[in-house]
């Protein structure tokens, strides 16, 4: 998979390259390439901002430096090309496997009060959220949606069975999970999980699965 990240602060996705994610690139699994919009700006002092029409508050990245650099990373729109956008479909695992399967994703970062219009019409395929509040910029957000959808790349996972059984690849929180040693500050593993018998140990897990979601997130059930 190759991903493309356009943004003003570069920098700010050097964290992709620490974890699983670093590991994934060192070994070549996917392809990650920062582009700064300010290298695109025919402004002198590279300036990609501006006081938006109709007044108001804040500014507005200007449509020229953004379209200039999507043109020249993407020229033939081979990507699935990205906003990150509090205004955007609410991130969620079905989204997250749809992505997966895209060979090419380009993710283009906003600042400030946001980004001229005409530039998403043109050149932007969707818009993505990653909940109801304001961040200050799409770097952050643009990392959340790239990690998850690593996840889904052949190879990124040491276990492929790790994205069946988490939270959200079913409409279900994810059961409780425990490890050495047995017994921690007084507190013991459920009796279930150490006797042996994966029958109970799968009916087990589901019914703490149904309970979790019951309580945190029972919009999830509302429909099953």
């Amino acid at each position: 998979m190759k991903i493309d990240v356009l943004t003003l602060f570069p920098e700010m996705l050097n964290a992709l390259n620490s974890s699983l994610t670093g590991k994934a690139r060192e070994k070549g699994l996917y392809e990650l390439n920062c582009h700064d919009i300010r290298e695109y700006s025919l402004d002198k002092h590279k300036k990609c901002d501006d006081a938006p029409f109709g007044g108001g508050a804040g500014m507005v990245m200007m449509p020229q430096p953004i379209h200039d650099c999507i043109a020249a990373v993407d020229p033939d729109h081979t990507a699935k090309r990205i906003f990150m956008s509090p205004r955007g479909k609410v991130l969620n695992q079905q989204i997250v496997k749809e992505l997966s399967r895209e060979s090419h994703l380009l993710f283009l970062c906003g600042h400030y009060e946001g980004v001229d219009q005409r530039v998403l019409d043109m050149d932007i395929d969707m818009e993505i959220s990653i909940g109801d509040y304001i961040l200050s910029g799409g770097e952050i957000p643009a990392m959340v949606v790239i990690d998850s959808v690593l996840r889904y790349v052949p190879d990124v996972l040491g276990n492929s069975e790790s994205t069946v059984d988490e939270s959200f690849s079913q409409p279900l929180l994810e059961y409780p999970q425990y490890t050495r040693p047995q017994e921690f500050c007084g507190m013991s593993v459920p009796d279930v999980l150490v006797s042996g018998d994966h029958a109970k140990i799968d009916k087990w897990r589901r019914e703490r699965a149904l309970e979790i979601t019951r309580n945190i997130r029972p919009d999830l059930l509302e429909d099953k």
